[in-house]
């Protein structure tokens, strides 16, 4: 029997998201929301993880409720098959936060080498920090010789690491890392362990379904404190440490008599260098020419987030928006990178006057304008693009422009360098928080939003029941947009919170949920983690934490999952992965995980139910430390 068509009101929390898939229909254009219903009902093989086409033997699919225990044409079964694809899944999503810091390694370098002037060092304090903390001498020595230093120790770290380890190592508390090489999934290497993964799946190689499991944690490890951390550290150095201050969230943000530019994708190397040239004065008066009041550039998804947090540039929205933002008709010109561009974008953007440029060799669109942006020419090209963005605004057709409601306010910019500054420079005062109550834990809800689940609703659900019960809450990524859109990045949203977490937030002047960056800077999350687990001489595993993807979709959210699950973080998904065809691994991940590294995955929609399971880890946790 088919499915009923889900309404408007199923697909989405918002009404800006609602008043544009109303246009869309209207004007025939095609959502991510109708192309999910023409996939359903879903290939349940496909779904539960049972098919295989890793050789041409296959393609296999895996029938394990049959009267014989089915086995693919290798020998393959159920448990080997799922982890496998689960094991590939998890390698492709550290391989793509990763890459995103090799590219700031690179440019880091460039600067190091003299061989770039568009790109300097913004923080020289955190750059001389950072290096002493990895190991390296400062003394006596310039900013580019130490951005040298520093960029050749991090490029060991995508091969065999130094000595064999990760640089972030030394951040990880000492029982954690006892842990890690006692299990035997101590990270070495960001591309070793992808590498690995890679080769470990291959017919032929690792058979055993939890071996396979394992390498996978380690691989994820490798991410979130290799790759990932390296990317955040290195943009706050080039690029400035985030501090907080006020911006706007929602279509809202898109201006009629502007010409209006949307960044798209990851990397805050094109961003930040396209919207320098936005700001510039020739191209101001080169916009009011052409009719415009002005230039307005406006953040979607982690590329919007890395401008939110370090330049106060409006967030237009996350995800499920990114299509919904070019059927307003105001878009001029879409400057995407790579990650989470829906291919979809190139189709609708024809139908309207929007330029849809690409700009990175590894992300090319079929039928986009392709301007390749490097270290050695960024300001031109962003020059050039900024020029064609002026000349689509003369052919915006103003009859087809509609933007929904004004926007929200939101504060951003909370880096853990902001966070332990408003403490006084230690974690001390959030600890004695934690000790008195007033702040019962933390969680960090981070993440995608997913067509399968109403935009936004366990986002937002989730994070108001929480900060209800005391618990402080950080986002990144489209969590972020969710949570803004509510208002909860505000700090009149203490009002919502429980009495102790209110006053906290009330005499700091901050809001009870705090956005920290895109999604590469939930590496900021499990530092910060790693600083309360040191100050307070324990593991990371026995603080009163949780982390959360309610909505998640990608291959890179399963490698952050994973990575806050083997450094000890309790965490909530509001989907499962594709792996419920294998008992052992579906097993293991709700639960025998807890046995290995101290803490597992929980799959829950309801976000009232998951704020229930996430309450009693937590206090489950104070109880462990002693605190009432």
């Amino acid at each position: 029997m088919a499915k009923e068509k889900r309404g408007i009101d199923d697909l989405t929390l918002w009404d800006d998201a609602k008043a544009m898939i109303r246009k869309a229909e209207a004007e025939g254009i095609q959502t991510v929301w109708d192309r999910l219903e023409g996939q359903t009902p879903h290939c349940k093989f496909c779904e539960t993880g049972l098919t295989c086409k890793k050789c041409v033997m296959g393609p296999c699919r895996i029938k394990p409720d049959s009267e014989k225990k089915a086995h693919g044409v290798c020998g393959a079964d159920a448990d080997l098959t799922v982890a496998r694809n689960f094991g590939r899944f998890v390698a492709a999503g550290a391989a793509s936060h990763s890459d995103h810091g090799r590219d700031l390694v690179e440019t880091l370098a460039a600067i190091g080498a003299g061989e770039t002037t568009d790109y300097v060092i913004k923080d020289s304090d955190k750059l001389r920090r950072i290096a002493g903390e990895v190991g390296l001498s400062t003394d006596d020595k310039d900013d580019k010789a130490i951005a040298a230093e520093l960029a050749a120790l991090f490029t060991r770290d995508y091969g065999f690491g130094s000595n064999k380890r990760l640089s972030f190592a030394a951040r990880v508390p000492e029982k954690r890392r006892e842990l890690w090489e006692k299990v035997g999934i101590a990270p070495r290497g960001v591309d070793w362990e992808v590498v690995e993964m890679m080769h470990r799946t291959h017919m032929g190689v690792d058979s055993d379904a939890v071996s396979i499991c394992l390498h996978a944690a380690r691989t994820s490890l490798s991410d979130g404190w290799g790759g990932s951390m390296i990317a955040t550290e290195i943009s706050d150095i080039v690029f400035g440490t985030p501090k907080p201050g006020m911006t706007e969230v929602n279509l809202g943000v898109l201006k009629k008599d502007h010409v209006n530019i949307l960044v798209h994708g990851h990397s805050p190397i094109v961003s930040e260098m396209l919207l320098a040239s936005a700001r510039d004065e020739t191209f101001i008066q080169a916009a009011k020419s052409a009719g415009a009041a002005g230039i307005n550039v406006a953040g979607l998804c982690c590329t919007g987030n890395e401008l939110l947090m370090r330049q106060g540039v409006p967030m237009a929205g996350n995800h499920l928006m990114t299509e919904l933002t070019i059927v307003t008709g105001a878009v001029d010109l879409m400057l995407v990178d790579y990650q989470c561009i829906m291919p979809s974008l190139v189709t609708i953007s024809h139908c309207y006057h929007t330029k849809f440029v690409s700009t990175s060799n590894k992300a090319h669109f079929t039928g986009a304008e392709h301007v390749e942006f490097n270290y050695k020419n960024a300001r031109e090209k962003a020059d050039q693009v900024v020029r064609m963005a002026i000349e689509a605004f003369t052919e915006r057709d103003q009859s087809r422009v509609q933007i929904p409601q004004g926007p929200m306010q939101m504060m951003t910019g909370f880096s853990n360098e902001a966070i332990l500054g408003a403490l006084g420079g230690t974690p001390d005062p959030l600890i004695e928080a934690i000790k008195a109550g007033s702040v019962r834990g933390a969680v960090g809800i981070v993440g995608c939003n997913n067509p399968k689940l109403k935009q936004d609703y366990v986002h937002t659900n989730l994070a108001k029941e929480l900060i209800k019960r005391d618990i402080l809450v950080l986002c990144t990524g489209c969590a972020t947009s969710a949570l803004g859109k509510a208002g909860l990045l505000m700090p009149e949203a203490a009002s919502q919170a429980g009495d102790g977490l209110k006053a906290v937030c009330e005499s700091l002047g901050i809001p009870p949920v705090l956005h920290v960056g895109s999604c590469v800077d939930n590496a900021r999350i499990i530092h910060l983690c790693a600083v309360l687990a040191n100050a307070l001489g324990v593991d990371i595993a026995d603080l009163p934490v949780a982390a959360s993807a309610p909505e998640w979709y990608s291959e890179k959210a399963a490698a952050i999952g994973l990575y806050a699950v083997a450094s000890g973080i309790f965490t909530h998904l509001g989907l499962p992965p594709h792996i419920t065809g294998s008992e052992t691994v579906t097993n293991l991940a709700l639960g025998g995980l807890d046995d290995v590294v101290g803490a597992h995955f929980i799959v829950e929609p309801d976000p009232f139910k998951a704020a229930e399971q996430i309450d009693a880890r937590i206090q489950a946790k104070r109880t462990g430390l002693g605190l009432t």
